[in-house]
């Protein structure tokens, strides 16, 4: 019996983690691959989700710096049932004020289709927390000593 209950505890603990991280709302289906380049990319993790309307479409697979454009380059796998307009915007959204960061997708009008392996040309880099606090605080500081 305490095999037994082990192996539930086990089952119940992979599940909670699966909830937690996000992973079981993600449906492994067929993919491609899209990329996107970033001045900063903040808190972003290689297994961020990329949303698009909220939903749940891809996931980010790889951040590399890319050497020539001293730019972060950010590999996704969006599910082929999701195809995206070539002017699509790429921004790095927070989940809540401190949340995790993802890929927020905000199709365009554009009537051709991004393809496997092609570059999201608009993108948005994270806003870091610490930098809005910076300019808050010495914006109005700036300000009051005029």
């Amino acid at each position: 019996h305490i095999a037994d209950e082990a192996l539930l505890l086990t089952i119940a603990l992979v599940v909670l983690a699966l909830k937690v991280g996000n992973l079981s709302t993600y449906n492994v289906s067929e993919t491609y691959q899209l990329q996107a380049y970033f001045t900063n990319v903040g808190g972003l993790k290689a297994t961020a989700s990329v949303r698009s309307a909220g939903v749940l479409v891809g996931r980010v697979t790889e951040i590399k710096l890319d050497t020539e454009r001293y730019e972060a380059r950010v590999t996704m796998s969006v599910d082929k049932r999701y195809q995206f307009p070539r002017d699509t915007f790429a921004n790095i959204q927070t989940a809540g004020l401190l949340g995790e960061n993802y890929i927020g997708l905000m199709p365009g009008g554009d009537s051709e289709m991004l393809k496997e392996g092609e570059t999201f040309i608009k993108t948005q880099p994270a806003m870091v927390l610490e930098d809005l606090i910076a300019k808050f605080i010495y914006g109005s500081t700036s300000e009051t000593s005029k």
